[in-house]
């Protein structure tokens, strides 16, 4: 099993300290976390600290910057997703878990045949903290980073956007209450179950594994999903 990184010294405590703050801070949606002047001041640590901390986090791929804008919990969308907003209104929440059903498994396939070490450390590292997630915005940062880098590890450009289109839709925040109505403490823990699957197929390089892991762990979320829409049948999907 690959094992996760390992950093000592200050760099490392303020990097436990933002995880920290990652976890239990209330993040906005888009998970921006704050400037590093305001970590800074927060954590009563140097921007420096501040700084070298952040850049061990995006070595584990658990933060990414974008130059102008800041820095951003968990993995970067892909940009030819923006194409999602005009059709968001325009299909549900069943369609997009049946276009996942369709694309996510045969990702994870390709996953296993091209994810280096570096970067399955970096699933193991995902996995962990939407496992770890305190409230449900966190979750659905860290769950779609995880399975927004396995669709990145297939290193397909047109499955990675298809990818992204349901990616950008599955945001909607009608849809986002329905997955949180679904979740519970049980859930919490199959899913980490079948993420860690995914991921030791991946690991091992069996292909057949991967999809299947895949298939199954999309096919426990279509059922939650499905009850916790008949649960509110009046409900926007």
């Amino acid at each position: 099993m690959t094992s996760v990184m390992n950093y000592s010294g200050p760099e490392n405590r303020v990097r436990v300290s933002l995880l920290d703050l990652i976890r239990l801070g209330e993040l906005p949606e888009n998970g921006k976390l704050p400037t590093e002047r305001a970590l800074a001041e927060q954590l009563n640590v140097s921007r420096r600290n501040i700084r070298a901390a952040l850049d061990r986090l995006e070595e584990e791929g658990l933060v990414w910057r974008q130059q102008g804008k800041g820095t951003f919990i968990g993995q970067p969308r892909d940009p030819m997703g923006d194409l999602a907003a005009k059709i968001v209104g325009e299909t549900n929440a069943l369609e997009v878990m049946e276009a996942r059903l369709c694309i996510e498994p045969e990702l994870a396939a390709m996953c296993a045949q091209r994810a280096s070490p570096d970067e399955i450390t970096r699933l193991r590292q995902l996995a962990q903290r939407r496992f770890e997630a305190a409230d449900a915005k966190a979750t659905e940062l860290w769950d779609a980073s995880l399975h927004r880098l396995i669709a990145q590890c297939a290193r397909n450009r047109p499955l990675l956007t298809a990818y992204g289109l349901f990616d950008n839709i599955r945001r909607n925040m009608d849809w986002v209450s329905i997955r949180a109505r679904a979740r519970s403490t049980s859930s919490v823990l199959v899913s980490h179950s079948e993420h860690t699957a995914i991921i030791d197929a991946i690991e091992l390089g069996h292909s057949d594994a991967a999809r299947n892991a895949m298939r199954d762990h999309l096919e426990t979320i279509s059922a939650a999903l499905h009850a916790a829409l008949d649960s509110k049948p009046h409900a926007e999907d």
